[in-house]
């Protein structure tokens, strides 16, 4: 099992390509040690802005559950590891963890050799984790040898200074200062160390620890032993306890131990003899591959009525989202894994052989400071809304901006006819709201507990709940408990009606000054039966009423720190701004529109946001930018304006393609208009084709008459005309029923291989399950010898995807190469922001032996690996 760690990270490959948006940093040994953030102009951008917060664990409701044994996740947040965006990015689905609660350390899993094996976590999810209290790692990964490890990045990571230092570990220690974070996973899986590898590695740990910060936390992985060897032991021994204790010399935090475990009493017995606690070790479970389905020895960390052995190791949580295809099906598979079956975390006896996280620890809880304010925002949505009002179409996740979410999910006492779950549909504001929705039985109302809080009630404190329901009553009313007795609950009732209109009551908490709400709840009750009962829950508020309202200090100095124009009508826009003096959650950046309404187009915590691909509005000469800092109680500063000009609006560029080259009298060819978005109307020319001449985008058109034809194209707007010919594109014969895939089985060598099973002849095996692939630094190649001379006319390429692997590997930029002599080259083919699967490429008839294809970029990201299931080349 030791080996799907490396395993893992050939999955950890980019998903998206920004071309110039900022990214979360990844390096290998050489790059980090010439890091620094100066010289780094995305370091700014990756910096989290909020700090870790204290929690509580209070009281318990599942008896079962306990909170000495600590659970470390070890989680993919982000599904690659190149690619990743700064601030959040444009897609409503993307991992949105929510289970804080029951997480005592989140390590950021990522990292691969053909990007880089040193990862920190990204700023928003950095973000998360501190508002919730919960402290994260950022990832070493030295992989395996078969996976592209180099024992050369081990050795440049071990490098001392004439003086002991460790200039790899004071980089380590800079990022982590500099981004905001709490700490580093280590893991070396590189073999063909020796004992002094164990020991330099050994050294290096002990110094990470002398010159860390306080609160930093550096966990080492069972892995290497000290002789140097990858020996994964599955448990501390005296093989592999020098990496976490050494005498009286603290040499890690903490350990996370292999999977391959029946018992931890030996672990648990020799962290006690080194005068550590056995929860400094995380016992790992594997839960990758089949999640809530995964068999685990459990008593042999929690035996039955005794205190854990351990602490525990969760290896790959992210099965919920990677195996989900739906948001609401992700957020049911989180709940089932952390929760279990049952849906309930005082209910966990019932859940079966997987009862959930619940079951095992207490929930903690970081509400602990007035103001509390949750919108049940869980980071993402597929549209923005601010104070019930949407005020963007564009989907979009930030897990910056999510909020703490329930404490409990789902905490039902009484009646159970109304369920809860979490709306992406309806929100006030962010991109999702609290549904409640069901019936109700007069006689046993349903009483929903959310929230465990220790918030404390001064003379001012007030509670205020924002819903909308379509009944004419809202049959709701809001609870609070007290730390003193935290189950027994008093209850406001609320009254407004809202008739789908979001209403806010609000109740006065002086009567309970000097207390501390210990849980926030909703009681749905009516005195009649309801059978379709629905509301929205948008706002719960904690806070203290001021007399006067404070003006909360706008942001200043607002300027645009960069910019780049893109085709004359997009722009990348990279503001900056010198922080409020208020209290600030985080900054909201709206678009001034030329109707003079806003569009919000992004926030931030940070003091710097990168705007990526703004869209011109029409032929607008400059655009508006508004930064709003926005305080923890939700209000709003007066805006800060930032003003941009454009360039001058372009001309067109004519550009088009056809689905084929070569025809037979009378056959359809479909052509495409590829000219530059700027192009109000197109004028088609087709000599000996019928129609001749065309005003559609992508005509379909016929040659009677064998031979060889121009296309022209007129591509025009208010500011010009582009013209372009394309001689001799178009051959019409008899012939053209002859084409087929000339390349088929077709001798062919590459620039390299991944594996023996992934040599450059299975690219033409005619076969889309099996490869060819190249590891090392792009550009790769791939030429085929086709035999003999052939006339061709169309190229199409299987891409990673079309193999069934993310379209994260799909290569993104490309040239394909013709020769008739395997010396002299011509291009073909040029594609620079390929997504697709499977492309095709249509050429004038040209004649060849040989074909070329090299991968510039081979994939969406930074990942340096080519995979090309099927090269076809169509010819006659």
């Amino acid at each position: 099992m030791a080996a799907f760690f490396g395993m893992c990270f050939i999955l950890l490959w980019p998903n998206v390509s920004f071309a110039k948006q900022p990214e979360s940093s990844y390096w290998y040994p050489e790059q980090l040690l010439n890091w620094t953030p100066e010289k780094d102009p995305d370091a700014v951008f990756n910096r989290s802005q909020i700090p870790l917060a204290k929690r509580e664990v209070l009281y318990k409701v599942n008896d079962n559950a306990q909170s000495e044994a600590k659970l470390v996740a070890l989680s993919a947040l982000n599904p690659n590891t190149s690619g990743v965006p700064s601030q959040g990015g444009k897609d409503f689905y993307a991992n949105t963890f929510s289970y804080w609660q029951y997480v005592d350390l989140m390590v950021y899993w990522a990292g691969s050799a053909g990007e880089g094996i040193i990862v920190p976590p990204s700023a928003d999810v950095i973000d998360a984790a501190h508002k919730n209290g919960v402290p994260i790692l950022g990832n070493v990964f030295f992989p395996p040898t078969v996976y592209g490890g180099k024992a050369e990045w081990v050795n440049q990571m071990l490098t001392q200074r004439e003086d002991g230092s460790f200039p790899a570990a004071d980089k380590l220690l800079e990022v982590a200062s500099y981004y905001g974070f709490d700490g580093w996973f280590i893991n070396q899986e590189t073999e063909g160390g020796n004992a002094n590898t164990a020991k330099k590695m050994q050294d290096f740990l002990v110094y990470l620890q002398k010159h860390k910060q306080k609160d930093m936390h550096i966990m080492w992985y069972d892995s290497m032993t000290n002789d140097g060897r990858i020996n994964w032991q599955n448990a501390l021994t005296d093989k592999n306890s020098s990496f976490l204790q050494d005498g009286k010399t603290r040499v890690s935090d903490s350990m996370f131990l292999n999977f391959w475990w029946r018992d931890q009493h030996s672990s648990s017995n020799k962290a006690q003899e080194l005068g550590r606690s056995p929860y400094d070790l995380f016992t790992g479970i594997d839960v990758e591959a089949r999640g809530t389905g995964t068999s685990v020895p459990w008593q042999g960390i929690f035996p039955e009525g005794k205190a854990p052995l351990t602490s525990l190791g969760i290896y790959r949580p992210d099965w919920a989202f990677k195996t989900a295809e739906t948001m609401e099906q992700f957020y049911q598979k989180e709940n089932e894994f952390w929760v279990g079956k049952t849906g309930n975390p005082a209910a966990t006896k019932e859940n079966g052989a997987w009862k959930g996280m619940a079951h095992y620890f207490t929930a903690k809880t970081a509400i602990e400071e007035l103001p509390f304010v949750t919108h049940f925002n869980t980071g993402s949505g597929k549209f923005f809304t601010v104070d019930g009002h949407q005020v963007s179409e564009k989907s979009w996740n930030n897990r910056s901006l999510q909020d703490i979410l329930p404490t409990w999910r789902w905490l039902k006492e009484g009646g159970q006819g109304v369920n809860v779950d979490f709306d992406w549909e309806t929100a006030y504001y962010g991109g999702s709201s609290l549904k409640l929705s069901g019936a109700i039985d007069p006689d046993n109302p349903t009483h929903l507990k959310l929230y465990k809080t220790n918030l404390p009630i001064q003379k001012d404190t007030e509670i205020a709940l924002t819903y909308k329901t379509d009944l004419k009553k809202p049959n709701m009313k809001l609870g609070v408990s007290f730390t003193d007795n935290p189950n027994q609950f008093v209850f406001f009732n609320v009254k407004k009606q809202s008739h789908q209109q979001w209403m806010t009551d609000s109740f006065k908490l002086k009567k309970y000054s000097g207390k501390k709400i210990a849980a926030i709840s909703l009681l749905v009750e009516s005195d009649k039966k309801v059978d379709d009962f629905t509301a929205n829950i948008g706002e719960i508020k904690v806070y203290n009423k001021q007399e006067k309202h404070t003006p909360i200090d706008s942001p200043k100095h607002g300027k645009v720190s960069g910019i780049d124009f893109n085709k004359g009508i997009y722009a990348d826009v990279a503001l900056a701004w010198q922080p409020s003096d208020s209290d600030v959650s985080h900054y909201e950046i709206y678009r001034k529109l030329p109707n003079n309404e806003k569009e919000f187009v992004g926030a931030t915590p940070n003091h710097v946001y990168y705007l990526s691909n703004l869209r011109r509005d029409g032929k607008e000469s400059t655009t508006d930018l508004e930064i709003v800092a926005v305080n923890k109680e939700f209000k709003r500063s007066e805006q800060e304006t930032v003003t941009f000009e454009w360039p001058a609006y372009p001309k067109p560029e004519a550009d088009f393609r056809a689905d084929k080259t070569v025809a037979a009298p009378g056959e359809k060819i479909q052509f495409f208009n590829a000219s530059s978005e700027v192009t109000e109307e197109v004028e088609w020319h087709f000599e000996g084709g019928t129609p001749s001449v065309s005003n559609e985008n992508n005509p379909v058109v016929t040659f009677e008459k064998e031979g060889v034809y121009p296309v022209t194209l007129i591509a025009k707007n208010s500011e010009g005309d582009s013209v372009l010919t394309k001689e001799a594109m178009i051959t019409i014969s008899e012939a053209a029923k002859d084409i087929k895939n000339v390349a088929l089985n077709k001798t062919a060598i590459a620039s390299g291989q991944c594996a023996p099973a992934e040599a450059a002849k299975y690219a033409f095996d005619g076969k889309v399950n099996s490869k060819w692939c190249a590891l090392g630094d792009a550009p790769h190649w791939l030429l085929v010898d086709l035999g003999d001379q052939y006339a061709i006319s169309k190229f199409v390429i299987h891409h990673a995807q079309a193999g069934g692997e993310p379209g994260a590997f799909n290569t993104q930029a490309f040239r394909i190469e013709v020769s008739t002599d395997g010396e002299n080259w011509t291009e073909a083919v040029k594609v620079t922001d390929n997504t697709a699967a499977v492309s095709e490429h249509s050429i004038s008839l040209t004649k060849a032996r040989y074909v070329r294809l090299w991968t510039d970029k081979p994939t969406q990201g930074g990942d340096q690996a080519a995979r090309i299931y099927e090269f076809e080349v169509y010819g006659f």
